[in-house]
């Protein structure tokens, strides 16, 4: 049997197993609590069989889980070795002048070797949600712990493709979305405790990674930046309350386009806005899937995990336009 697992799949795994706590699990990946709670959950239904029990005592290890647990930690610290070897090569080879020829973008096409007179991309184009946009789901485990309701119950009833897809797509309100969370907690908890927790997730606060924002605000000096996000009707508001209205030159919505990411026709959307061809866009997003389909579209991709890793991507871009 193949099975599509990714590397951060294993991570969020093998955070949580060594955890056993959801917030702080996602406090060490920097990442929603809600992210992390969703992402296991397809892990789990990739894998066929359930990697933690979640009730509320808690969160522990099923015996499939702690068979998995080595391995994966065997994994991702052999890719980990494998990553830093590559490094170190890769900055031997940049430091040896070649006329030869350098890894473009999207499917790895070869193009001549011209980064001394052309930035790696000409527009970027970012995620929102897991890149910019965190939230602050205290409250919701604060309810969910007080109903008897394992850590991340509400979130994957609130990110269900049922519940979630047609909020995404414009097609109900916030108040729909809301009833349809109260709907799939029933009968665990009680009408008040559902409404409650409805509430508190539909409403939760967020903040932005401010190193994150100053990295987009340089590039914006010097390219078209895109949002390009799967959110919802009130994105404005949000960004507004942000302080974030001006960041990108465009921002494409999925729930006003009636499209979501990884369908390609986001992305051609988005490359439309930004006016430059579709191999000159850098992607930047926190879900493999959405960077899969953005490669498979000529695009370099970045699958984003701290704000670190996103400077390391756009440095070059950035050097290039200072020198």
């Amino acid at each position: 049997m193949v099975m599509d697992v990714h590397g951060r799949d294993l991570r969020y795994f093998v955070a949580l197993a060594e955890e056993l706590h959801f917030t702080r699990a996602a406090e060490r990946l920097f990442v929603s609590q809600p992210a992390l709670s969703k992402q296991l959950r397809a892990l789990e239904r990739t894998l066929g069989a359930p990697l933690f029990d979640r009730d509320r005592h808690g969160v522990r290890l099923t015996s499939a889980g702690a068979a998995l647990l080595p391995h994966a930690r065997r994994l991702l610290a052999d890719w980990d070795t494998g990553l830093a070897a590559f490094e170190e090569a890769k900055a031997a080879q940049r430091a040896t002048p070649s006329a030869g020829t350098s890894t473009g973008p999207g499917r790895g096409a070869t193009l001549p070797a011209i980064s001394s007179r052309l930035p790696p991309f000409d527009a970027v184009l970012c995620d929102l949600d897991g890149v910019i946009r965190f939230y602050d789901t205290s409250e919701v485990t604060r309810l969910e712990r007080a109903a008897g309701l394992p850590e991340g119950t509400t979130a994957s009833v609130g990110y269900a493709p049922e519940n979630d897809l047609p909020l995404l797509l414009g097609r109900i309100t916030r108040e729909q979305w809301a009833d349809s969370i109260v709907q799939g907690l029933l009968p665990r908890v009680s009408p008040y405790e559902a409404e409650a927790l409805a509430l508190a997730f539909t409403t939760a606060d967020f903040r932005a990674d401010e190193t994150v924002v100053g990295l987009l605000r340089r590039v914006r000096d010097h390219c078209p930046l895109v949002l390009v996000t799967n959110a919802t009707r009130w994105l404005d508001e949000d960004l507004r309350r942000l302080g974030l209205t001006g960041l990108a030159h465009s921002v494409v919505n999925s729930s006003h386009v009636g499209v979501a990411k990884p369908d390609p026709r986001i992305y051609e959307i988005a490359v439309r806005r930004a006016g430059v061809p579709t191999d000159r866009c850098l992607f930047v997003d926190d879900r493999r899937e959405n960077v899969d389909a953005a490669v498979a579209l000529g695009m370099t991709g970045v699958l984003h995990r701290d704000a670190a890793g996103l400077g390391a991507a756009l440095a070059a871009a950035l050097g290039h336009w200072a020198g």
